[in-house]
C-alpha cells in the first residue's frame, strides 16, 4: 500500500466509527497488503485520534489463543492501541449503539509501575515491572463487516489489525491484585449476560501465561524504539470466546477472589 492508500483507509475507518456505519473490509479493496500495510494502517489511524486529543492509555493483545490463530490464518498475536476515551469505569452504563458489531471477552489488565522496553522481556520482568493486575472485559468491535452481509467476505487478521485489533473499550474493575498475592495461570472467571452464564475460563488459556503476552508485546514495539510506560493499562488477552452485546444487556462477570465486573448496556 501506498502512504496515499494507508492515510485514506485509515479515514474511511475513522469515518466509520464516527458514523456509525460498517464498511467493507480493508482488504477488499487492497488484497495484496501484508500484516506490516495493516499496522501502518492501524497506526495512521490512531494518528488520526491522537490530533483530536486523545491520549494513549495502553495497548491491548489479541488472538492469544492457538484456537483463534490457527482461525486467522497466523502463527503470532496481534495488537492495538488503547485510547483514554476508551476505558469504562465498573458499573458503567454504556450504549450499546455507539459501538459496531459490539462484542465482550473476559480478561486480566496489568497496571505498570516501570517502563518495559527491550528485545529481551521476559516474564519475570513483566511482573516485577507490574504494579497490580486487574479484572478486565474488553469491548471489541468491528468498523468493517466481519463477514459481509451481501457478499458473504469474510475479514482478515490483516483487516482486524488495520481495525485497531477490534478494539472498542475496557472496563477494569473487580480486586486490583499484586502479581505475587496469586497464581496468575489459574484466575478463573464465569461471564452471565442477564444472570445466565454464557462463559468461562482460566487465564493459562492465554500463551500458558498471560504475562508472556505483555513480553510479546513488548517486544514488538523495542522495534520502533517505544517502551511500555508506569501507568499505563495493558489488556494479557482474552480467555473466554467473545459474547454479543445488546441493548438492555446487563453483564456480571465473577472472577472468585479477585471479585467482580458488572456493567449495563443501555
Amino acid at each position: 500500500m501506498t502512504k496515499k492508500d494507508i492515510l485514506a483507509e485509515a479515514e474511511r475507518l475513522h469515518k466509520a466509527e464516527k458514523d456509525r456505519q460498517q464498511v467493507e473490509a480493508t482488504t477488499m479493496a487492497h488484497p495484496d497488503m501484508d500484516v506490516g500495510d495493516a499496522y501502518k494502517v492501524q497506526n495512521a489511524w490512531m494518528d488520526i485520534k491522537k490530533k483530536e486529543g486523545r491520549t494513549v492509555a495502553g495497548y491491548k493483545i489479541g488472538l492469544t489463543s492457538r484456537a483463534m490463530q490457527q482461525v486467522m490464518g497466523i502463527d503470532e498475536p496481534d495488537y492495538g492501541t488503547l485510547l483514554d476515551d476508551m476505558v469504562f469505569e465498573e458499573g458503567s452504563t454504556i450504549e450499546a449503539a455507539q459501538f459496531l458489531d459490539p462484542k465482550i471477552e473476559v480478561e486480566l489488565a496489568f497496571v505498570l509501575n516501570r517502563e518495559l522496553k527491550g528485545d529481551k522481556i521476559s516474564v519475570t520482568d513483566v511482573l516485577n515491572a507490574t504494579d497490580y493486575v486487574v479484572p478486565a472485559l474488553e469491548l471489541i468491535a468491528a468498523r468493517s463487516y466481519r463477514v459481509h452481509p451481501k457478499t458473504g467476505y469474510k475479514r482478515t487478521v490483516r483487516d482486524t489489525i488495520s481495525d485497531n485489533a477490534a478494539n472498542g473499550g475496557v472496563i477494569l474493575g473487580g480486586r486490583p491484585m499484586r502479581p505475587d498475592d496469586l497464581d496468575l495461570r489459574w484466575v478463573g472467571a464465569m461471564m452471565s449476560r442477564n444472570g445466565v452464564i454464557e462463559e468461562s475460563g482460566v487465564s493459562g488459556a492465554v500463551l500458558n501465561h498471560p504475562a508472556k503476552g505483555i513480553a510479546w508485546l513488548a517486544k514488538k514495539y523495542a522495534a520502533h524504539n517505544i517502551g511500555l510506560k508506569p501507568g499505563q493499562i495493558i489488556l494479557a488477552g482474552s480467555f473466554t470466546r467473545p459474547v454479543n452485546i445488546r441493548p438492555g444487556d446487563t453483564f456480571t462477570v465473577d472472577y472468585g477472589k479477585m471479585g467482580t465486573i458488572s456493567l449495563y448496556f443501555s
